[in-house]
């Protein structure tokens, strides 16, 4: 089998923010909070990575970071080879046409005072000026198909639509450039679970059809799965493992894994009765004063004196997989 083409690289990334508090001083310095805080993984052609982490634990910064919508403080975003951190803005305008990204909220991401036909073929007249209009909307056309949208739709606007309806206009305006990678920020946490399996599956289809390579980025760990050939699990701006699917859904290194897989529901109610849900305690850190050493170690319950004092970088424990724990 022919070894796969290495797309994006990230090399501890980092992106920090100067701040002040509500109740600061006009001469009180400002503190820095660390949103992302060291971010190391590559990403093959073809393939999807999963983001996981509760809420506040960097994931959509990071994908920000990537696209550069938010200037990372430090480390290295490589696109084939190429250190997009270095880049000019014409640089990325040329870059923009092969890395594009799906939103969280499907309706607040559309403009809303655009037809559907605008919306989807805004990208070709940024990118593509050398089509003419019917061309442009020849491509719309088809890409409205192409997602599951009737081409008798093209002249409506975005409040017209429902959620999921929403959600495949804009995976239309994503893919209209035939990109090499999509990066996917919790595109279906605002939908049903009837709506985001349509939409995931929708992806997996296009995915092999157009030989994309996607960064999902999601809370609920079971759509993960479903859609992830590999799985970064963050915690305060870190990483606690990076492992592939089913070595880390089967034996899950890092207590965190461990906790947040334990709290998938299980459809068997007999199962779900008798399974143990590993509560963690306390409240997440802030970012402003994160704890010393493994930033999980306050609500850790395997966590001893040498977790204050070291912070571990990812290191490989088995051939699949990845942490950050001392003690895996």
């Amino acid at each position: 089998m022919a070894e796969k083409k290495l797309l994006l690289s990230v090399r501890d990334v980092k992106v920090h923010f100067k701040v002040k508090g509500n109740n600061d001083w006009p001469w009180t310095p400002k503190r820095t909070l660390k949103a992302v805080d060291g971010v190391s993984f590559d990403l093959y052609e073809g393939e999807t990575l999963g983001v996981v982490g509760e809420s506040g634990c960097g994931k959509s910064t990071l994908s920000r970071a990537i696209l550069n919508l938010i200037p990372a403080t430090d480390g290295e975003i490589l696109w084939m080879g190429k250190d997009l951190r270095k880049g000019s803005d014409k640089d990325w305008l040329h870059v923009r046409k092969d890395i594009q990204m799906i939103f969280q909220d499907p309706l607040a991401s559309l403009n809303p005072r655009m037809t559907i036909a605008q919306i989807i073929g805004e990208p070709l007249r940024v990118h593509r000026p050398e089509l003419s209009p019917d061309e442009i909307m020849k491509r719309v056309r088809a890409m409205m198909v192409k997602v599951g949208l009737r081409e008798q739709m093209i002249n409506r606007y975005p409040h017209e639509f429902s959620g999921g309806q929403c959600q495949r206009i804009g995976i239309a305006r994503a893919l209209i450039l035939e990109p090499k990678l999509i990066i996917c920020d919790e595109p279906v946490s605002a939908l049903d679970v009837s709506i985001q399996a349509q939409i995931i599956n929708l992806l997996k289809e296009l995915q092999r059809e157009m030989g994309l390579s996607l960064i999902f980025i999601a809370h609920d760990l079971a759509v993960v799965k479903h859609i992830s050939d590999r799985i970064l699990v963050m915690y305060l701006g870190r990483e606690m493992e990076l492992a592939e699917k089913y070595a880390l859904y089967d034996k899950p290194a890092h207590p965190y894994t461990q906790a947040l897989l334990s709290a998938i529901p299980i459809p068997d109610p007999k199962l779900e009765r008798n399974k143990t849900i590993q509560i963690l305690q306390g409240d997440l850190p802030s970012p402003i004063n994160p704890p010393s050493g493994c930033v999980f170690r306050t609500r850790c319950p395997k966590a001893v004196e040498r977790c204050a004092k070291e912070e571990i970088k990812l290191h490989a424990v088995t051939a699949a997989t990845q942490t950050s724990c001392l003690l895996a």
